[in-house]
């Protein structure tokens, strides 16, 4: 197999390993709040909003050394280690508890850190120019895929239930943790670039701690100072004025992967009008929101049609639809839902509820949300290249102190008042991503007419 197809091989594997890991785990995030709810433990205090602010926070913070992380143990390591603690936090519901519940929280914030900056630093290595754009959607949706398997087993598993048992909870959880150590074990089939990468391809090592060849230099360079310099280009790194441009869109990302893989699944789940299946009904919602994710990661990425446009025109079709969805979801459902206890809610909403509204915004959520991060997943490995690893890191610290952010305000904000924020910031990101896709395709044209000259 030639370079470019190992290159491809690796994407694949990588989209395959975050699939297995991301059904556990999202599926997770997405009925933990329902299932804190229906416990028999009254000795269980802890709140699912709560829990994923604490990671998305801790997250924000852990981003500042994941750079060094990675470079000191390599890509590959870091994924491995990082989808353990995962596992753990999914293990965790099979016996929970208050203290163990926040503990695991923290781990996997630091997980996810390390585990999305390693990422981001294999898929720039394994693209070029002309690949990013499909590789990008190649992996997002295959990661994707995990809102579809993950959601359609909670749908069979609680369809009809009108109260999750503790042996529906432990079943659903002991099963959830073995598909997420699958993925953990997958990375490690994950192989270097072949030696025939053209210069610009192997500027990082993937499976290597120190640089070959072009890096030489700095070989002996300590394992301390490599995690300094890693952690001081991430600094740098957030204060351009490209990475300024995107924060704004970055974070919207963040918010809005509050709304969907949490708030909003607790909000059908909430809704008594949807008739006794509504808890089974967030497996449908989270298949919707997959669909939607999987048909935007392979028309925008994989496919790659609109490479001649640019990126700006997709970024504008997702905001779009999530514009679409919000107001569909602000006229079906009740603004109370998102602090609806297990009950649920009898406040009517300003239309008759509708499950086919509500999984048709389920559906607008997930296509919304693979046009923002296919596109900012190009358009950061396209213009950070030479710096994979701190570009990610610092893309991934902006998101996830939006989405703690979100998470904590979950717990307060009625529904009108949590899509009105996104409204104001979707508007802001789409704006300033047009700037930064801009001045992007301004320094690409200069660069073509430099080497021409």
């Amino acid at each position: 197999m030639g370079p470019d197809g190992k290159r491809l091989l690796n994407i694949v594997i990588l989209g395959f390993g975050f699939m297995f890991m991301f059904t556990a785990f999202q599926t997770c995030g997405n009925i933990e709040q329902t299932v804190i709810k229906s416990f028999n433990n009254t000795d269980f205090h802890g709140s699912g909003y709560t829990s994923m602010a604490i990671i998305y926070g801790v997250f924000s913070a852990s981003n500042l050394i994941a750079p060094s992380v990675v470079t000191v143990i390599g890509p590959q390591l870091s994924m491995f280690f990082s989808g353990l603690l995962y596992s753990g936090y999914i293990a965790m519901f099979i016996y929970p508890y208050t203290w163990s519940f926040y503990t695991a929280s923290v781990l996997v914030g630091i997980g996810a850190a390390v585990l999305w900056t390693a990422q981001g630093n294999v898929l720039a290595i394994n693209s070029t120019d002309e690949t990013i754009g499909r590789n990008s959607g190649i992996f997002w949706a295959l990661l994707q895929f995990s809102l579809f398997f993950g959601n359609l087993y909670i749908y069979c598993a609680w369809h009809g239930h009108d109260h999750i048992t503790d042996k529906d909870r432990q079943t659903v959880f002991i099963s959830l943790t073995v598909i997420s150590l699958v993925g953990c074990f997958l990375f490690f089939l994950i192989r270097k670039p072949g030696p025939e990468a053209p210069p610009e391809d192997v500027t990082e090592s993937l499976l290597q701690t120190q640089s070959t060849e072009s890096t030489a230099s700095s070989s002996h360079q300590s394992i301390g100072s490599q995690a300094l310099d890693a952690f001081v280009k991430a600094c740098k790194m957030f204060v351009t004025k490209e990475m300024l441009l995107l924060t704004f869109c970055i974070g919207y990302t963040g918010l809005e992967l509050t709304f969907y893989s949490g708030v909003y699944g607790t909000c059908i789940g909430a809704m008594t009008s949807f008739g006794h299946d509504a808890k089974s009904l967030i497996g449908i919602s989270g298949i919707c929101i997959g669909v939607g994710e999987i048909l935007g990661g392979g028309v925008f990425g994989m496919m790659n049609k609109c490479s001649r446009f640019g990126r700006n025109p997709v970024v504008l079709l997702g905001l779009v639809t999530h514009y679409i969805a919000f107001y569909l979801i602000f006229l079906n459902i009740s603004s109370d839902a998102p602090l609806a206890p297990e009950e649920g809610t009898d406040l009517q909403a300003y239309i008759t509820p509708s499950v086919g509204v509500a999984l048709l915004c389920s559906f607008l959520l997930g296509l919304g949300d693979s046009c923002f991060n296919t596109q900012l997943l190009s358009i950061i490995g396209y213009t950070f290249r030479d710096n994979s690893a701190p570009a990610f890191a610092v893309f991934k610290f902006i998101q996830s102190i939006m989405a703690a952010l979100a998470f904590f305000y979950s717990n307060y904000l009625l529904l009108h008042w949590q899509l009105l924020i996104l409204v104001v910031f979707g508007f802001l990101g789409t704006i300033t991503f047009f700037l930064a896709e801009w001045r992007a395709e301004s320094c690409r044209r200069e660069t073509d007419y430099d080497s021409i000259g």
